[in-house]
């Protein structure tokens, strides 16, 4: 197996043309021999997150829409939270760096007052043992450090741009990729 993965952003290369994944950015929340999850960051839906956790919609970080984690386990959702400090608070399950994920099934009024940031997403993204690892030697993703506010972009639609934007090499300039290939 490659190198752990877990906490870097997958960030689909403009060969991945359509579906779920075409411009999107993965965190990858885990990754090792038995394969990898993560969750698309800029995929917001328009359903709000009361229509399906009414408790959780007035600590959302804005966009407050649930987001489209990927497309497995659709019926399922993620709470990304950002965690200040070094302790766990109750209800979170810390990740990597100051990120974990909350049990949404803990009441908000424990959760709320411990963590910072809050995003919630449907369903993930999954890759069997091996299949990520192929997928990057394919091209089809470029593998790049992630940032705590990447998570909780307040515009999400621009995040793809923005996150190769700040690549100090080659991938800077993919950012510039017409959407239409058609259109360069």
């Amino acid at each position: 197996m490659d190198a752990d993965l877990s906490g870097n952003l997958l960030v689909a290369t403009p060969q991945i043309e359509d579906g779920v994944f075409c411009r999107s950015v993965v965190l990858l929340l885990h990754h090792d021999a038995e394969g990898a999850q993560g969750v698309v960051l800029n995929r917001p839906m328009e359903a709000r997150i009361d229509a399906v956790l009414p408790d959780w919609q007035a600590h959302a970080t804005a966009p407050c829409v649930l987001f489209e984690g990927g497309p497995v386990g659709l019926d399922s959702a993620l709470g990304l939270v950002t965690v200040p400090g070094d302790v766990e608070p109750l209800g979170v399950k810390r990740l990597f760096g100051g990120l974990g994920l909350v049990d949404l099934d803990t009441p908000p009024a424990i959760v709320v007052p411990e963590v910072a940031g809050l995003r919630i997403f449907a369903g993930y993204a999954g890759w069997s043992p091996g299949q990520l690892e192929a997928e990057v030697r394919s091209g089809s993703w470029y593998v790049v450090e992630s940032e705590g506010r990447d998570a909780f972009d307040a515009d999400p639609g621009q995040l793809w741009t923005r996150v190769l934007r700040r690549q100090r090499d080659h991938l800077a300039f993919v950012a510039t990729f017409p959407a239409d290939p058609e259109m360069n």
